[in-house]
């Protein structure tokens, strides 16, 4: 498959597929039809493409809820996740007249009793194979994964939801889903909470259904813990990440430029282009966790090389050979223009906002989220840092700072100081202009973090660091995201355990021949890292893009040992933003929130470009 690294989170799901679903078909030579709903539509387009399915005979894919011309002749493959809704369709589809000869069903995840029970009494006749592959999670990228689940932060964290135990037993389900995926029984650890207990409660819900799991599958050979661990922790444990500016380039991407479903849009030669934004775009994948000021370079190298290596076509007489190579060559020469071109144009938006306010805004927000300035001299005085971003611009000054980055300044000022005075933070409020707003910032109590300061023998307690000090950084990008520090820390086996408590413990999975800091240079090969341990982190509420560039980072520097990162969805510092202002909302009133529109992802051909 082309559509990822060799070993990455797509190619296993793909895998899984092909040795359930595409091997129990291929035994029938009849043509067939592929029936998904959104999150599966979800699913397979992340890992595999229309000709994929096409050589093993399926010849249309189709939507499990829209209006379907009935194909008696033809057997279908309905790969759906266990839910009444889905259910409720699929008997729709034989219960009168049945619209296919004949029915294979793969639902994501196990399907409740009363849903199986009613699907058997009406079209049992019709349905030749029935099973559950434990796949009801999003492959996002290689080393990245979803529950495709925005709402469960307001279900987990707002004071006002009805349905928090449902949520935390359907991302249990998820997550162990995963493990099944990757043939891991890890052991499972949370991280300590003085206040919510969220993350404890979920991490009892994973262990519990583990061990179910693997006591049900009589399939499995693996019945004991894997060395593979499992972390689970809350979103509040670390706001300052998802709320600063970045500049790494996807994290930078995604934050200042409206990219929608990783679409990005954009004009060249004056007509209007869109490019998708994932693994199968080499360059992309080249340069996404680079800082903005390497891509900048790097771009306009690769354009010249491959500008260069069309230049190099030899001249004199043409034979047919030598056209059929030609040929054979300007596909690739177009693809690879193409996507220089998209980011070239990426790129060039993003320094295009770093230089009217975002370079502005990175000199307070790293001031006040490492505590110290450029030159190591610590931050005395947060607020005389924080004013330049609250003050008005001068007349000359047209660089006026919107109300979000204004919102992101005072949050970062008040989580520097682990929380603030109500007559200290009503000033910000009020200098910040951002009355009408102030539940952006006041709704983060819902998340446990301290906004307005306590006394309390169990107030919050900031985490531990490891110290950056020594590393090479650019002046604007000093802050680490805390996740790696615990990423480092976990394979090192260094976490404290009164801070991570476990659950159920693994065999030793590192140990100091086998783990070196992700601080070092070494940089294990992809076999290496395949035949060695995983450590999976899951974060409650959202993850940032800077905390998945985290887990690629460890797992270039840490031998054998690949780390994955997954959450209920990604957020962007804008989308986490409204999310915390929509916890004050009953449930009535979220009612009307307008949510953006996420179309079904639709499968690419082979020779499509993006550009």
């Amino acid at each position: 498959m082309a559509t990822g690294p060799e070993y990455g989170l797509k190619k296993v799901v793909w895998q899984r597929i092909k040795e359930t679903i595409i091997a129990d078909c291929r035994k029938s030579e009849i043509w067939k039809i592929m029936i998904l709903d959104p999150f599966t539509t979800k699913i397979l387009s992340s890992c595999c493409r229309m000709s994929d399915l096409a050589m093993d005979g399926f010849t249309i894919v189709e939507d499990l809820f829209k209006i379907r011309e009935p194909v008696p002749e033809m057997k279908a493959v309905y790969f759906i996740s266990p839910n009444a809704k889905c259910v409720e369709a699929l008997i729709g589809d034989f219960k009168v007249k049945p619209k296919y000869k004949a029915a294979y069903v793969y639902f994501t995840d196990y399907c409740p009793d009363a849903l199986f029970n009613e699907m058997k009494q009406h079209c049992a006749k019709y349905i030749r194979v029935c099973k559950e592959i434990n796949i009801s999670f999003l492959p996002l990228e290689s080393q990245v994964f979803t529950c495709d689940n925005a709402d469960a932060f307001r279900s987990i964290y707002s004071s006002h939801s009805r349905d928090k135990d449902e949520t935390l037993q359907k991302l249990a389900d998820q997550i162990v889903t995963l493990c099944a995926t990757l043939e891991e029984n890890p052991g499972v650890r949370y991280k300590k909470e003085t206040t919510l207990g969220i993350s404890k409660k979920l991490a009892e819900l994973v262990d519990k259904k583990l061990a179910q799991h693997y006591e049900l599958d009589e399939k499995l050979n693996k019945k004991g813990k894997t060395q593979a661990q499992l972390l689970i922790v809350e979103r509040g444990f670390d706001p300052v990440s998802p709320i600063l500016h970045e500049l790494t380039y996807q994290a930078m991407a995604y934050d200042l430029i409206p990219i929608q479903n990783d679409i990005y849009k954009f004009k060249s030669k004056g007509a209007e282009k869109e490019a998708q934004l994932n693994e199968s775009d080499e360059l992309w994948i080249r340069l996404r966790h680079m800082h903005i000021a390497e891509v900048s370079e790097q771009i306009p190298k690769l354009v010249k090389e491959i500008s260069a290596s069309k230049k190099q076509q030899p001249d004199g007489k043409i034979t047919i050979s030598g056209l059929t190579q030609l040929m054979k060559k300007m596909p690739s020469f177009r693809k690879q223009l193409s996507e220089k071109t998209v980011h070239l144009n990426l790129a060039e938006e993003c320094l295009e906002h770093f230089q009217k306010d975002v370079q502005k805004l990175c000199k307070v927000e790293q001031d006040l989220a490492v505590g110290n300035d450029v030159e190591g001299q610590k931050v005395k005085d947060p607020m005389r840092t924080l004013l330049p971003v609250l003050l008005p611009p001068s007349p000359n000054d047209d660089k006026k700072i919107s109300a979000h980055n204004r919102i992101r300044a005072v949050l970062l000022y008040i989580f520097s100081l682990n929380g603030t005075t109500e007559e200290n933070l009503s000033k910000l409020i009020q200098h910040g202009k951002i009355e009408d707003q102030k539940e952006y910032i006041l709704n983060w109590k819902e998340l446990g973090v301290p906004i307005i300061s306590s006394p309390s023998l169990f107030s919050f307690r900031k985490t531990s660091r490891r110290d950056h000090s020594q590393e090479e950084t650019y002046n604007l990008s000093r802050w680490t995201p805390v996740i790696k520090d615990v990423m480092e820390d976990a394979v090192e086996n260094k976490l404290d355990s009164k801070e991570w408590p476990h659950l159920s413990e693994c065999p030793a999975a590192w140990n100091g021949s086998g783990a070196v800091s992700a601080r070092q240079k070494h940089k294990a090969t992809q076999e290496e890292r395949r035949s060695g341990a995983r450590l999976i982190v899951f974060v409650i509420g959202g993850i940032s893009y800077s905390e998945m560039r985290c887990a690629y980072e460890v797992t270039k520097a840490v031998k054998s040992c690949e780390v994955i990162i997954g959450s209920s969805h990604i957020v962007t510092p804008i989308r986490l933003l409204d999310d915390v202002q929509s916890l004050s909302k009953t449930p009535m009133q979220s009612f009307t929130i307008t949510e953006e529109s996420s179309p079904m992802p639709t499968f690419t051909t082979e020779n499509e470009s993006t550009a």
